[in-house]
């Protein structure tokens, strides 16, 4: 047995200059070797910037780097046959790949005329005009494709809302199609209604474009082999949509894919929850709320109290439909939903999500590797940012392939220092850790990781404490870490 380990393998400023799907065929042996399990790759289909798009904002899904379109043959990651490579290569190694999938909006189409009417932007299912004539890049006929896979096109009538800018200012208009007054129905009411989120809104009243999605997934799968899905925005797109679409995954496709949704809430977990009920536990989710602890306590250092690191999270509610993050690709620096984690907390969040028995914890590219770019902020002005890699990642990415298992003890007793033991298990030779967290000075405390463990000296890995630590005949041990740290002690080799 192995504990599972994603990894997001991509960040929102890749160099289009490189080539990430080269980068995934030449790196995958070393993500075996450190215990990931899984990767989560970006959207690979075109979208309306062409070669320097992210593909979040999705031109034609059936274009996964084949036809010029939008200026290029490639996308920003390579090439059609580079990604069947690449993900042929990796699944080969053992990979699991999970794709990623936006189903919400596309953009980049041809101009057409449509009847619309302007709403409130902070309360959606309020009109601010009449019906309107206006021009919208809402039709989709994809002449560089030419119909091949797929005849459909989209136009107005697969689509409910557009954005404009006027006057300096992002308008909203909902379109007045065959299917539906207004928005479609969201499982929340913010802003009214947050069924519209960005360029042209998806329509999924609409029984053409239902059935559309699902020829599309089955090209997808059957033209790149995958074993998973995340699904972007989930909660601007009609649940039971959702509920529908992954029945017919699971009966015609492939019953055992995996499915973890982007729904992004900060305070609670309340709407994750009901976003689970509602969905009826289709699909596992994101813990923003984690996350977030994670940015306000490496913000606010020793005046966070650690003892409530996972209250109202995801995690500690429904650990078996979580998983876990400490930043993305949303999150990073210039970003819309930027809340970073600053570095000096970086090892403990990691720690925490990869170290516990609960949950399903997703590393992020540029902790690995490092990045550097440039970027513009919401000021306008341009940033040259520095990311360096977590130095302790490596190690705790082999501490949770190697020595994380087993019966889980917690002490999350104390406003600066929490801790918890994992007993190991037998077919895990020499498994067993003992967790320490500090955000102020060195700390210290006694835990039981286990009689099997009696006799046997440990160390700190990270060898911020450099004593060692004996546990006694009842399976306890006196632990310690240094200041604003994490300490990971293991039984000694050949002590």
């Amino acid at each position: 047995m192995q504990n599972k380990t994603m990894m997001q393998f991509f960040e929102w400023y890749c160099s289009q200059d490189d080539c990430l799907w080269k980068e995934l065929k030449e790196e995958t042996n070393r993500l075996v070797e450190l215990g990931i399990t899984s990767l989560w790759l970006p959207p690979a289909y075109k979208g309306m910037k062409g070669i320097s798009s992210e593909g979040y904002d999705v031109y034609d899904l059936y274009d996964i780097g084949e036809f010029n379109q939008q200026g290029t043959v490639r996308t920003k990651y390579g090439t059609k046959q580079e990604y069947i490579d690449a993900v042929k290569t990796a699944r080969a190694a053992g990979l699991k790949i999970y794709v990623d999938i936006v189903l919400n909006h596309m953009g980049g189409g041809e101009r057409e005329v449509v009847r619309a009417r302007k709403v409130n932007p902070d309360n959606r299912n309020e009109f601010i005009s009449d019906v309107v004539d206006l021009e919208a890049h809402t039709k989709f006929s994809f002449p560089g494709r030419r119909g091949k896979y797929s005849q459909f096109q989209w136009d107005h009538t697969c689509f409910t809302g557009i954005d404009a800018i006027e006057e300096g200012h992002q308008q909203i208009y909902s379109i007045q199609n065959d299917f539906g007054e207004g928005w479609e129905d969201i499982f929340h009411d913010e802003k009214g209604n947050f069924d519209f989120l960005m360029l042209s809104d998806i329509e999924f009243r609409n029984p053409h474009v239902r059935y559309e999605l699902k020829k599309w997934i089955k090209w997808y799968y059957d033209t790149v082999q995958f074993d998973g899905l995340r699904l972007d925005a989930v909660k601007h797109i009609p649940h039971h949509f959702f509920n529908n679409w992954i029945d017919y995954i699971k009966r015609e496709i492939d019953p055992d894919l995996f499915f973890v949704g982007e729904c992004w809430f900060t305070e609670t977990n309340h709407e994750l929850l009901k976003y689970i009920e509602v969905t009826e536990g289709r699909m596992h989710l994101f813990d923003t709320v984690l996350h977030h602890k994670f940015h306000y306590a490496s913000r606010i250092g020793s005046d966070y109290d650690l003892t409530t690191i996972f209250n109202n999270t995801l995690i500690a509610a429904k650990p078996e439909l979580t998983v876990t993050f400490v930043e993305n690709h949303d999150t990073q620096p210039l970003q819309a939903l930027e809340a970073v984690v600053e570095h000096w907390f970086k090892p403990i969040a990691y720690a925490i999500i990869l170290l516990r028995q609960e949950g399903y914890p997703c590393i992020f590219h540029p902790d690995l590797y490092g990045t550097n770019y440039v970027g513009q902020g919401c000021d306008g002005n341009y940033y040259d940012i520095h990311l360096p890699k977590v130095d302790e990642l490596e190690k705790l990415l082999l501490l949770r392939k190697d020595y994380a298992y087993g019966t889980q003890r917690d002490y999350i007793d104390n406003y600066h220092c929490i801790g918890w033991t994992r007993e190991g298990i037998a077919e895990k030779k020499n498994s067993g850790i003992a967790v320490l967290i500090s955000n102020n000075g060195e700390q210290h405390k006694r835990m039981e990781i286990g009689k099997r463990h009696a006799g046997k000296v440990f160390v700190d890995c990270f060898e911020h404490h450099h004593g060692t630590v004996t546990i006694d005949e009842h399976g306890f041990g006196e632990f310690h870490v240094a200041p604003s740290s994490v300490s990971v002690w293991v039984e000694r080799i050949n002590n």
